[in-house]
């Protein structure tokens, strides 16, 4: 019998995979690769909610753990991904100057604020008032991280690629049975896809659309991320994605017209250089309205597991929270009572 089969080959799907492996447990991932939110991420990591000046909910922990996750994996495959990239966070005024060495002051955000502004003239970029930098940041190339990871699942014989379908699952005594194979434990892992999913699709996961672009600005000299209205992330070559949009309406990964013309008005208040759009790239983050993860096992099949919702911040969480549900399902580890979807199931007098 398997271990565990893996539903969905994202950030979630393939983290989990490899805390398996890391403890020598047998898996199958089952992907269809139709539509994945990981892949058209920023990628950013970081541990400070810029817009308010608060610190990212546990993230101390998820750094620390990710650092050393992610760095396996480099070795593993030989391959770079994880690239620590300085934040910049562009103020507009005194007054945000003001609030950031307010914010510094606080012993839960020091570790992340550099308690001074930083002066430093980008070429292509108007700022009047300085940065803000923040520390312990950088990006994860996920279409790097992504294709290498699946690459080797594939080459290995643990990747199935196909649709996966609910009904072709049978529940059994010890686990589940699915296209004649004997499996422990299932982990959907299946982001916004989670609304066809019959186990689950009762959890309130409201899918968040963001648009993303690429763009080339020979003249514009930035090596940090530049926050603002939106980030600018130098990725090479001349090269900058720009993200994001929130667009709660909309449930497609189509690029739209409306998200181009928002992120390039935005933009334009940041950049002073000319510039062209290189790609537009849009998909659904899994979000939900409590900003916590749905993370946990059904309360009526103990074989059936969630890991999802990691929303905007899959690169800090999906190592972190991939570790605590297999602790969860082997040990019999507590999961965060934030996390863990007992607290929608609750509601509904489950238990």
């Amino acid at each position: 019998m398997v271990d565990y089969l893996i539903i969905g080959s994202g950030l979630a799907g393939v983290c989990f995979a490899e805390i398996a492996f890391q403890n020598n447990k047998s898996f199958l991932v089952v992907d269809d690769f139709k539509r994945s939110s990981s892949r058209v991420a920023g990628g950013l990591y970081n541990p400070v909610i810029l817009k308010r000046f608060s610190q990212v909910w546990k993230a101390t922990e998820q750094l620390e753990y990710g650092k050393l996750f992610y760095a396996t994996i480099e070795n593993k495959l030989g391959v770079k991904f994880d690239f620590r990239l300085p934040i910049y966070r562009k103020f507009a005024s005194i007054e945000e100057q003001n609030n950031w060495f307010e914010a510094s002051d606080k012993p839960n955000l020091a570790p992340f604020l550099a308690p001074k502004v930083i002066s430093k003239k980008f070429s292509g970029v108007s700022s009047n008032y300085g940065f803000g930098e923040v520390l312990q940041t950088g990006y994860l190339d996920t279409v790097v991280f992504l294709d290498s990871y699946n690459r080797h699942l594939k080459e290995d014989g643990f990747l199935l690629q196909t649709t996966f379908n609910n009904d072709e699952l049978t529940l059994t005594d010890n686990g589940v049975l699915y296209k004649g194979v004997s499996y422990r434990n299932v982990i959907f892992s299946e982001g916004f896809g989670m609304i066809s999913n019959t186990f689950f699709n009762e959890l309130p996961l409201d899918g968040t659309k963001g648009e993303l672009l690429v763009i080339k600005a020979p003249s514009l000299d930035l090596d940090v991320v530049l926050k603002s209205s939106v980030f600018i992330l130098p990725i090479g070559e001349a090269l900058f994605k720009v993200g994001s949009t929130y667009n709660w309406d909309d449930k497609s990964d189509v690029p739209t017209q409306e998200g181009r013309e928002e992120l390039l008005s935005n933009l334009k208040e940041i950049i002073d250089c000319d510039f062209e759009v290189v790609e537009h790239y849009a998909g659904v983050r899994p979000t939900v309205n409590d900003r916590r993860p749905l993370v946990g096992t059904h309360p009526q099949h103990k074989n059936l597991h969630l890991l999802n919702g990691l929303g905007t911040r899959g690169v800090m969480l999906g190592p972190w929270l991939a570790k605590a549900l297999f602790e969860h399902i082997e040990s019999g580890t507590e999961l965060d009572p934030q996390i863990d979807i007992k607290r929608f199931y609750k509601k509904r007098g489950a238990k």
